[in-house]
C-alpha cells in the first residue's frame, strides 16, 4: 500500500519527471469570501507538513489568499470554489479555479496579481472549459519569490 495516498482518492503517482512521490489534496468550498480562512488554513498545514520555512508558508497562506480573493470578485454567485495542492519535495503547487460571469482571467496590471507574484515563485493564470477561470502558483522550499 501506497504510504502517502492523495486526499481526494485519486491515488498518488510520482512526479511527472520520475522524481519522488507526491500528494495531491483537493478541497472545494463555497465562492464566498467567508470560506476562504479553510484555504489559508490548509495551505499553511501543508506547507508545514512538506517542511517549509516559516516565511515561505506565511507567504504561500497570502497568495491563495489574493488568488482567491482575485477570482471571487468574478465568481457566480452559488458556484464552488476549487482548489487542489501538490506536494512534490521540496515544491507546493496550488491551483485555484471558479467558474465566472467574463471568463477572463484576472488582470496582470493590478497591485494584487503584483503582490501574488512577489510572494510566489511561479504565477500564470488561464481559462476554460466554459467560464472556468484559474490561477496556478508554485513555491519552492526556501525560495523568497
Amino acid at each position: 500500500m501506497d504510504p502517502t495516498p492523495a486526499v481526494d482518492g485519486t491515488g498518488n503517482s510520482g512526479d511527472a519527471r520520475g522524481g519522488g512521490l507526491r500528494d495531491v489534496v483537493r478541497l472545494t468550498i463555497p465562492a464566498a469570501g467567508a470560506y476562504l480562512v479553510v484555504l489559508r488554513t490548509a495551505t499553511a498545514s501543508l506547507a508545514a507538513r512538506a517542511d517549509f520555512t516559516l516565511d515561505d508558508i506565511e507567504d504561500l497562506r497570502i497568495a491563495v489568499d489574493e488568488a482567491c480573493a482575485l477570482l471571487l470578485v468574478s465568481a457566480v454567485p452559488g458556484s464552488a470554489l476549487e482548489c487542489v495542492f501538490t506536494l512534490s519535495p521540496g515544491l507546493l503547487r496550488v491551483t485555484v479555479s471558479v467558474d465566472s460571469f467574463d471568463g477572463e482571467p484576472p488582470s496582470k496590471d493590478t497591485f494584487a496579481w503584483t503582490v501574488l507574484s512577489a510572494l510566489a515563485g511561479e504565477v500564470a493564470s488561464s481559462t476554460g472549459p466554459g467560464r472556468r477561470v484559474t490561477i496556478a502558483l508554485a513555491k519552492r522550499r526556501g525560495d523568497r519569490g
